[in-house]
């Protein structure tokens, strides 16, 4: 029978894992009767690329998730080039049906007033409890990266001018401003270490012994100070979501956040219109008196 043989063939050929040959038992099988049921069909090897696409149909139908269906159209691709290879049937359908599109991950971020909140709570007496408030006030109201943070120096800070120096992706180097809170949170930082870290290394976030921050304590201050705030991902990248996200719902256009993030093109930014398009959609649906069905309306 031409599917046992491929079976054979993904288990001593191609030395598939049990668990792999048993998801493309299934896969096989499952398609297989989706065609005698709906198409009365007892051949597989008698499928067409529109008989497979009304099986994927019926599986976005039933919940299946993009990712999990995509995996049965391979599995369908490898079968039919194993029978091609065979000269059992005469082209692979599966070659003709496009992968289902994967949904876009938004990214996320937290409520605007919660963070303001949190960053007007701190209220630091030494120099842990003033790195954590910096941290966080750093992240968040520049959108800087993580490996960024950790290569600020105090002298990247511009006084002046109310700016900081990043070196970004490829070296690329960018002023961002600073608001006068953030300014002050660093001055603070900054007194509690020299005051106990008197010989600490020139780089402007160190570790409790003087030394350069790594991206493990950084993910660990930030998830600490989210915690009360958020149940959700807590990371540096949230706080840098969070800044795109606020800034463009509070009228920043695009551009302006594609150099402030460092983005090389705007399409990386576009991404946070999504997540304002959902802000929008709520304002509208709570505000305009046609956007709520109404019995009796």
């Amino acid at each position: 029978m031409a599917i046992e043989k491929y079976f054979q063939y993904i288990e001593s050929e191609k030395r598939f894992s049990p668990h792999t040959i048993v998801a493309y038992r299934n896969d096989i099988l499952e398609f297989r009767g989706f065609l005698e049921e709906e198409f009365e069909i007892n051949d597989i090897n008698q499928a067409s690329a529109e008989t497979i696409r009304s099986w994927i149909v019926s599986l976005l139908d039933s919940g299946l998730s993009p990712t999990s269906i995509n995996r049965k159209i391979s599995t369908l691709r490898s079968y039919f080039k194993f029978q091609l290879s065979r000269n059992l049937i005469k082209s692979n359908p599966a070659l003709q049906v496009m992968a289902v599109k994967q949904s876009e991950r938004l990214p996320k971020y937290i409520n605007q007033d919660d963070l303001n909140e949190l960053l007007n709570s701190f209220s630091p007496n030494n120099f842990i409890e003033s790195r954590e408030k910096i941290v966080v006030e750093l992240l968040y109201s520049s959108g800087i990266r993580l490996s960024e943070l950790i290569s600020l120096k105090y002298s990247s800070i511009n006084k002046s001018l109310n700016t900081v120096k990043v070196l970004g992706k490829r070296n690329k180097e960018r002023l961002i401003p600073l608001s006068e809170k953030t300014q002050l949170a660093i001055e603070d930082y900054n007194y509690f270490k020299l005051k106990e870290l008197p010989t600490a290394e020139d780089w402007l976030i160190v570790t409790n012994k003087g030394k350069k921050a790594y991206p493990k304590m950084i993910y660990r201050i930030v998830d600490n100070a989210l915690n009360n705030i958020t149940k959700g991902k807590r990371s540096p990248h949230t706080l840098r979501h969070s800044f795109a996200t606020h800034m463009l719902n509070n009228g920043a256009d695009l551009n302006t956040i594609k150099e402030l993030l460092g983005h090389s093109s705007l399409a990386a930014t576009q991404v946070y219109t999504h997540n304002t398009i959902e802000q929008l959609k709520t304002i509208y649906s709570n505000a305009h008196p046609r956007a709520k069905f109404k019995k009796g309306g």
